[in-house]
């Protein structure tokens, strides 16, 4: 440790901070101001926002709580953390709701102004658990307690502004922002010029949120009571641009780049949801890369709209959760019937009907994959990070315009409302994605009276690599057609009711999708000693945990495999050879065993299940139990030997 004006410094490699209050409390624009100091930094991270459905949750009680954590590191990382270090919590709910996730230890900051008895009673406390502290009685001996008056002092530094306590008292979470700033030897720069943008109109608040700012790190630098302070190094990345991204955003600009590599106009019709929102916001700032929104009045609708825009020319794209999915269905079919290039995005949430709204899940995936009337198969793609989802979206935009086809592009809560940093691409890295626009008639007719050439336009002739019919702009000369949802005759593409040809167009279009996997990359398979009897394949957002799991058991001596999906349909044609590989599979998925359904179905694999369906990502350390209890199965080593060699490895590197 070194000594700088009193203080101690101390070097760590990682940190996982929370903070915790009511919904007004600011929580999120707090996690989201530290996050973004962080990433100006340097750091790796992950974060983690969590908060009610309601729009202004009941104050003071349990279900009440918000809360945003962000893990910070010096090195990769891949997950927001199994539990905090550091507790930031503004009142006893905030308290009370997250003190189970704290390891022994933990340090928590608490803000002292709302124990009021009243409070307390509304947490489920029958007595105020900070006037114990130190006693024999103490309920928190076993962390580190700080209890500040973090709203008296922030009233106290901003009363030259002249507000009201109730206003004063809301620049609080900057106050705690401040704090911790200095704590870990955060810039500064960032959160003063965003606070100056923000209230720019209001001089005000404006200025008293950045003096409650100023004030909790000058009360971090001259107070006795935070004797430490932290120092967390930037983490080693590869050379290039890096800003900070959600997978909302990342979605969002990966559908303006596909737009762009394609040349295609994008028409979004959308009918917000939560948490598919926030695309529809970001890409309604876009005009000038061609890009149209429309928020339409319900969830057919909007893709009714996407729709229409494929059948112009245009790229359709429609977002929604799991619920305007199953609204969306017969549409999706029609889709598939006229093969017309669709993306439909599916952020994921807890189920069913309205389900948990703000909770993250991945149960939509036997939906995407049968959920229309009919033989309607559509292409599924799933992205594992939130920078990922950028990748993600220009994949399903690729994979729609060459084949002609609606594709189903599976992120989740989880990843659209973390964030980690990324690496802006460069332009001529992306991929150039061809429309490839019918502009001449393609189907020989008997020649003429006078022995003259004669052709017309066939709309389901196909290409002969990717089964993808011609697509014509309407009003093209010598083009004329028409499409509908009734079934089509091969070739010439008129409505046909025979039994032969509907069998015939079925198994095309199957054979259609099939043949996107002659597109894809060899899968990845992360077994580095060559010698591992246990896979882990997973898909989605349950990435990072797994990861992080597979790190600890390594680590711990033991040898296992991880490959992840970002093609769900069709699967990669290599899959099947690398499941045979392995003695034992195991699924970790946050749902009751969807993906472990289909790898039975098709590879008659014994899949095992690791399933968990509690509206949060899955937790690597419990991951790494069940990973080691396979791999104990699979080599013959006593199960309490794995697990004793689990628990007495660090976990620095999730």
């Amino acid at each position: 440790m070194a000594v700088q004006q009193g203080k101690q410094v101390k070097q760590l490699d990682r940190v996982i901070i929370r903070f915790a209050g009511d919904s007004g409390d600011g929580m999120q624009l707090t996690g989201d101001r530290f996050t973004q100091e962080s990433a100006a930094f340097g750091n790796d991270l992950v974060t983690l926002p969590n908060f009610p459905a309601e729009i202004r949750a009941p104050q003071g009680t349990l279900p009440g709580v918000s809360s945003f954590q962000v893990h910070f590191a010096d090195h990769d990382i891949l997950t927001a953390g199994d539990a905090p270090d550091v507790l930031v919590a503004m009142n006893p709910a905030a308290l009370k709701a997250n003190l189970g996730d704290l390891p022994k230890g933990a340090a928590i900051i608490v803000d002292t102004a709302d124990f009021t008895t009243r409070n307390l009673a509304k947490a489920g406390y029958d007595a105020n658990p900070l006037a114990t502290l130190g006693d024999a009685n103490d309920q928190l001996a076993d962390f580190q307690v700080f209890a500040v008056d973090l709203t008296g002092m922030t009233v106290e530094a901003v009363k030259q502004f002249g507000l009201s306590r109730k206003d004063a008292s809301r620049a609080k979470n900057m106050f705690a922002l401040g704090l911790l700033s200095w704590m870990y030897g955060r810039p500064t720069e960032t959160t003063i010029a965003f606070l100056e943008k923000r209230f720019a109109k209001v001089a005000d608040i404006r200025d008293a949120n950045i003096t409650a700012f100023k004030a909790g790190w000058n009360f971090g630098e001259t107070t006795e009571t935070f004797v430490v302070q932290y120092e967390v190094k930037p983490a080693p990345m590869p050379t290039g641009t890096y800003r900070n991204i959600t997978g909302n955003l990342a979605l969002a600009y990966g559908l303006v780049a596909g737009g762009v590599q394609s040349g295609l106009p994008i028409l979004l019709g959308s009918y917000p949801i939560t948490p598919a929102s926030d695309i529809l916001h970001e890409l309604s700032k876009h005009k000038a890369f061609g890009v149209s929104t429309v928020q339409a009045e319900d969830e057919i609708a909007g893709v009714g709209m996407a729709i229409g825009a494929s059948f112009a020319g245009q790229l359709g794209v429609t977002t929604t959760s799991g619920p305007g999915i199953a609204l969306k269905s017969e549409a999706i079919g029609l889709a598939v019937m006229t093969e017309l290039p669709l993306v439909v995005i599916d952020v994921q949430r807890g189920g069913p009907s309205t389900g948990l709204p703000t909770k993250t899940e991945q149960a939509d995936l036997l939906q995407a994959m049968f959920g229309r009337n009919g033989e309607a198969p559509v292409p599924i793609v799933a992205p594992q990070s939130p920078g990922d989802c950028f990748d993600a979206a220009i994949e399903a935009i690729r994979i729609a315009v060459t084949y002609r086809t609606p594709v189903m592009l599976l992120s989740d809560g989880y990843l659209a409302n973390g964030s980690e940093p990324w690496k802006i691409p460069l332009v001529e890295d992306l991929p150039v994605i061809d429309p490839n626009f019918a502009t001449q008639p393609n189907h020989d007719l008997p020649p003429g009276p006078d022995g003259e050439e004669r052709k017309d336009f066939w709309p389901y002739l196909r290409d002969e690599d990717t089964l993808a019919r011609p697509w014509a702009i309407p009003g093209t000369a010598g083009l004329e057609h028409r499409i509908g949802g009734l079934e089509k005759g091969e070739g010439h593409g008129n409505i046909s009711y025979d039994p032969a040809n509907h069998d015939l167009m079925v198994r095309t279009r199957q054979a259609k999708v099939d043949r996107i996997a002659e597109s894809l990359p060899p899968l990845v398979v992360d077994d580095p000693s060559g010698a591992a009897r246990v896979l882990v394949i997973g898909w989605g957002s349950t990435y990072g945990p797994i990861g992080a799991g597979v790190r600890r058991v390594r680590k711990a001596g033991f040898n296992v495999a991880q490959v992840h999906l970002r093609h769900l349909n069709p699967f990669p044609k290599d899959l099947g050879d690398i499941l045979e590989r392995y003695d034992k599979v195991l699924v970790p998925e946050m749902n009751l065993g969807q993906l472990s359904l289909l790898l039975r179905g098709r590879y008659l694999v014994d899949a095992i299940g690791y399933n968990q369906v509690r509206g949060l990502p899955l937790k690597a350390a419990e991951l790494a139990e069940a990973i080691g209890g396979l791999v104990a199965q699979a080599e013959g080593i006593a199960p309490d030997q794995v697990h004793a060699d689990l628990t007495t490895t660090p976990a620095e590197e999730d």
